[in-house]
């Protein structure tokens, strides 16, 4: 038996990956001569370095998107290349899809399909692509280095030198992350720029783990996904943000956060400096975030309340205002920022003591999901900073303000707060009996409902008619009681008892505003420290520098 394995071992390749990458390189060395191909034969490149089966990462998240790259995929010739197993964060462009009905790709695994979610969900019912899992951003990035290892990375950056060293700037988002495994697998990296010099800024990500790259004919797309004009902020967000300010993060001490992208969080950011001033809390709360660089942020950073952030991501026009505020954003030596979607995603799971979120359906136990009939949205990050991380052991007087028992071992909990109007436009309810996660699982043929934040992780509901402080909830009839209090008219308000909500007010599992010393009447734009895009302006010292679809001035 000795013999016979000592045989096999002798006569094994342990190289089969690299040697089939080195076979793969120099079908393309005569059109490259080296690291750099000229922009006019990527299709050739791709067409040559790509095998019928591969798996890909594109990169692709809710900014950042590698375009040049994907739009070159959809061109190659589907004789050639087929049947791609696809790893995308985020299905945002046309291409991203038009790469399936051409028979290039095959099955995707992914995060977030917002912009692409209606056609997504269709070509789902029509049997265009094969479901691979829908991930949150960590679950995605970690499955790359067990088995979703990429055979080619395809990504995107702002420079790189002839070396092929990379300069990734303000976005440098999940770059990092999608090159490291690929390149330390022996798979091959390729990455657009939009320019390449031989002289960069600072050096992101080193040549050794790039194999080629390309000067696209245009810079990669960017979306200004984060800025909100506070123009379009309503009383309603007002009292919303105001509830929250005063019932949860006044109340339970609340200093690390991450707020998701909406209205909801743009009306607190922008209440900080006022009503929160008012209060007494500033150098007491929202100290620490996890956060893009939300514009509507700004007024909070000069006014004091602001240590630090750490971003996912760039957030366009906010360049110079970040460059010049190196004491509150993680920023290089050449003063631009440096972002990291997947370390900023693992600082809200583990780090902050809160994250804030909303939701298209939330059903009578605190389920969500923004994944709904006809619309395949996925979850992007949100099922990451919306749980309790049982791996936590560092403690907050926030977290350990959610303990409710006398035990021994008891342990706090992560804050996890959805902030919803109890109607989306169009009257829409957003409670629900039901999630529709669990009629598309049975389309989608998932193997289980798409939710994205569980019941028994969410601590609190915010609405327009109230808190439901969940966590107090001794019972999963009482937490119901407490959510159908504060869901209004809509299928599971409409079950609440007048006389249940009378005691759970009490008891201090449901506050209604003026429980909080808060009156309606007061929710209203006067409030804002800026009620427009220009007033951010001049809060940045007129160093923000809003895209022109922000300018109405």
């Amino acid at each position: 038996m000795t013999d016979i394995t000592q045989t096999d071992q002798t006569n094994r390749s342990w190289t089969t990956r690299r040697d089939a990458k080195n076979r793969r390189m120099n079908r393309v060395m005569n059109i490259t001569g080296g690291r750099v191909i000229p922009t006019d034969r990527i299709i050739e490149v791709l067409e040559e370095v790509l095998v019928p089966g591969d798996r890909v990462v594109l990169e692709g998240n809710n900014q950042k998107q590698a375009s040049f790259l994907s739009s070159a995929l959809a061109q190659v010739n589907s004789a050639k290349v087929h049947d791609l197993h696809m790893i995308l964060s985020s299905i945002s462009r046309p291409e991203h899809l038009d790469i399936f009905e051409a028979g290039i790709a095959e099955k995707v695994d992914f995060a977030y399909a917002g912009p692409q979610s209606l056609r997504m969900a269709q070509m789902i019912e029509d049997k265009e692509l094969t479901m691979g899992e829908i991930h949150t951003y960590i679950e995605l990035y970690g499955r790359l280095f067990i088995d979703l290892i990429p055979s080619v990375a395809l990504v995107a950056a702002d420079k790189a030198d002839r070396k092929g060293n990379l300069f990734t700037g303000a976005n440098t988002e999940e770059t990092p992350t999608l090159v490291e495994a690929a390149a330390f697998r022996d798979g091959i990296v390729i990455a657009q720029v939009n320019e390449i010099t031989d002289d960069l800024p600072r050096v992101d990500i080193p040549g050794s783990w790039i194999d080629l790259v390309v000067e696209a004919d245009v810079p990669y797309q960017l979306e200004p996904l984060f800025t909100r004009d506070p123009r379009h902020i309503t009383d309603i967000h007002i009292l919303l943000a105001m509830m929250t300010i005063r019932g949860i993060y006044e109340k339970h001490q609340v200093q690390s956060l991450n707020h998701g992208i909406g209205y909801n969080t743009a009306a607190i950011e922008l209440l900080l400096p006022t009503y929160g001033e008012s209060l007494g809390l500033k150098g007491k709360i929202c100290k620490h975030w996890a956060l893009n660089p939300h514009p509507t942020m700004i007024p909070a950073i000069e006014s004091g309340w602001v240590e630090s952030i750490h971003c996912f991501g760039g957030e366009v026009g906010m360049e110079d205002y970040i460059s010049k505020r190196p004491d509150v954003f993680f920023t290089g030596q050449d003063g631009s920022l440096r972002s990291n979607r997947t370390l900023s995603q693992l600082a809200g799971q583990y780090a902050v003591d809160l994250f804030v979120g909303s939701s298209l359906q939330i059903d009578s136990y605190g389920n969500s999901s923004t994944v709904t009939k006809g619309r395949l949205a996925g979850f992007g990050g949100a099922p990451n900073m919306g749980h309790d991380p049982g791996g936590r052991r560092h403690s907050t007087p926030a977290w350990l303000n959610m303990i409710n028992s006398d035990e021994p071992l008891v342990r706090g909990k992560k804050l996890v707060v959805q902030v919803v109007e109890t109607h989306l436009t169009g009257n829409t309810p957003v409670f629900v009996e039901s999630l529709d996660a669990i009629d598309v699982k049975k389309d989608a043929d998932l193997a289980i409902a798409p939710v994205m934040i569980y019941g028994d992780d969410v601590t609190h509901i915010v609405t327009e008619e109230g808190i439901a402080y969940l966590y107090k909830a001794k019972s999963l009839e009482e937490r119901r009681e407490a959510i159908a209090a504060v869901a209004g008219v809509t299928p599971v308000g409409i079950k609440h008892s007048p006389r249940n909500i009378d005691r759970l007010r009490q008891e201090g599992i449901v506050a209604w505003p003026e429980d909080l010393g808060i009156r309606r009447t007061e929710a209203n734009r006067s409030l804002l420290a800026a009620k427009n895009v220009e007033e951010l302006v001049e809060w940045s010292g007129r160093l923000y520098q809003p895209p022109e679809k922000f300018r109405s001035w």
